[in-house]
Order: C-alpha cells, then structure tokens, then sequence
C-alpha cells in the first residue's frame, strides 16, 4: 500500500505512462480480480444503473496507482463505494488523501456508503447524474 502522508501531491503527480510495468501490470490485474468479485453493493450500482447509463463509466478504473469503483471519462467523475472497512480513522484519512490526488488530476469523486446503496439508492442515482451533467451536455 502506498503512504500517501509521507508524499506531497506535487511530487507524487507525474504523468501516467510513467509509471513501471510492474506497477501497471499489478494493477491491472487486481483490477480484473475486483471486477469478478464485485461486492453486493457494487453489484447493484452497476447493474440497476450505472451500466445503462447514457454516458460511459467503467468498473474498477485505474487513475495514477488508484483503482477507483466506478469512473466517467467523460465527466471526469470518479464513484466510491465506502463499506465499513473506509471507517477506520486510517482508512478515511487514506481515502482524504486519495481524493485530493484525484482532485488535482481534474478528476471528481463522489462517495457513497453501502448504507446509502441499501437505503437511498435513487438518491445516489440522482447525485450521480446531476454530477454528469454538469460537466456532460448533451
């Protein structure tokens, strides 16, 4: 795991292609792993929304030496799933961290519990599509 404290987001920005094979190729295939083992949650999301949805997202996306759940090109949007694991205080922190990285590279991020999944799912359908569009017209 990577100790986002000890690196500022300047040093830690460069571009994509730079990155090791090693590195990409781990990714990828932990990518892939989580693809096929999507959690109930994540299950639901993408199929009871996401994956009809009239503008593109993609599960388990890599941006930089993240793996986010969900993410739009087109909007620059990236959707997070948070199950109890995220609570811990060094996992928020963690995830604050990764959110300002993306944040810098112009990428949004939205996140939602599984709470949310379970109990306001067509509010966080909402969220996410008042998030695409504004920044997709159509």
């Amino acid at each position: 795991m990577i100790n986002l404290k000890k690196h500022s987001v300047h040093v830690i920005l460069f571009p994509v292609i730079h990155m090791t094979h090693r590195i990409h190729t781990s990714l990828t295939e932990r990518a892939r792993e989580l693809r096929k083992n999507a959690t109930r949650h994540e299950k639901h999301l993408w199929y009871d929304f996401l994956s009809t949805y009239p503008v593109k997202f993609r599960r388990q996306h890599i941006i930089y030496r993240f793996i986010a759940d969900f993410y739009c090109p087109a909007a620059k949007l990236v959707i997070e799933l948070d199950g109890s694991q995220h609570f811990t205080d060094d996992a928020q922190e963690y995830d604050a961290a990764r959110t300002e990285i993306m944040e810098t590279l112009g990428v949004r991020v939205l996140r939602f519990t599984n709470d949310d999944i379970d109990r306001r799912f067509a509010a966080v359908c909402d969220a996410i599509d008042c998030a695409v569009r504004s920044k997709v017209k159509a």
